[in-house]
């Protein structure tokens, strides 16, 4: 079996970078794109040499439709980037890793569009671990009902742009699936000033950004007699590139449809 071809856009970035080392890392994977911003000082510089790895013959360009036929892209960008990629991605038939979050409404709805008859993997986190303590939450969620407060923790480092991270939302939201509601119907994001009483059934979040946290996650169910706290914390980043990777390699043999890592893992 040939080797899964991948094009990494942003591949000058912490994260782009990762993603470039763990494909050369892999026996079952090859970088044969790498793009970033017209902008980049890093344009005609090998991928593999910015990643800290071997000279991969693969120069970053600044336009995606200048690579060479692959099977699967891998972003973790912004959201008007990844809208440009996906049109990309379904021009030329081939599968999407989306690791990008921070999408409103109506950008998620214009990429379902666009990716509609594509193959795709898209999640807030690629942890194996993260997409367990998903599975556990909603277990957990189902049994500790309304009269275990809920709360939703999250660190990052400083340059993180959006808050929640994708991660708690999902955490939400598989928090909010356990209980049989929506997460827009109960969840806090803010509290300043005299809010009053905490509303039962809430789910609070709470955010930190500061230095270079690479993530760290909690789920706390708070009763009056005791408190459950499911948390995970990543100490290196790339356990979201190995992740990625891992999902790059199964969505190929996927026909068209929305998928995500709770789905590569088997979890659902």
């Amino acid at each position: 079996m040939s080797a899964l071809r991948v094009i990494v856009v942003g591949a000058s970035g912490r994260m782009g970078r990762m993603l470039v080392r763990a494909i050369s890392e892999s026996r079952n994977a090859r970088l044969v794109g790498a793009t970033e911003r017209v902008s980049s000082e890093f344009i005609g510089c090998d991928a593999g040499e910015l990643a800290g790895v071997e000279t991969l013959g693969v120069q970053l360009v600044s336009d995606v439709t200048s690579c060479t036929t692959a099977d699967v892209l891998i972003d973790f960008t912004s959201p008007v980037a990844t809208l440009k990629h996906a049109a990309f991605v379904a021009d030329r038939a081939m599968g999407m890793v989306i690791g990008t979050t921070g999408f409103d409404s109506e950008q998620l709805q214009q990429l379902h569009t666009i990716l509609a008859d594509s193959p795709v993997v898209m999640a807030a986190n690629y942890s194996v671990g993260v997409n367990l303590a998903l599975s556990l939450i909603e277990k957990a969620a189902a049994v500790l009902a309304e009269d275990y407060d809920a709360e939703i923790f999250e660190a990052h480092h400083k340059h993180k742009v959006d808050a929640p991270s994708g991660t708690a939302l999902a955490m939400g939201h598989a928090l909010a699936a356990g209980r049989s509601v929506e997460l827009d119907d109960v969840a806090v994001y803010s509290r300043e000033g005299l809010i009053g009483a905490r509303k039962s059934g809430s789910i609070g979040f709470s955010v930190v950004r500061g230095g270079n946290i690479v993530g760290e996650h909690a789920a706390m169910f708070i009763s009056d007699e005791e408190r459950v706290v499911i948390r995970h914390e990543a100490s290196d980043r790339m356990v979201f590139a190995r992740g990625a990777v891992r999902a790059a390699n199964w969505l190929v043999p996927q026909g068209a449809g929305n998928y995500d890592m709770q789905d590569v893992l088997g979890l659902n």
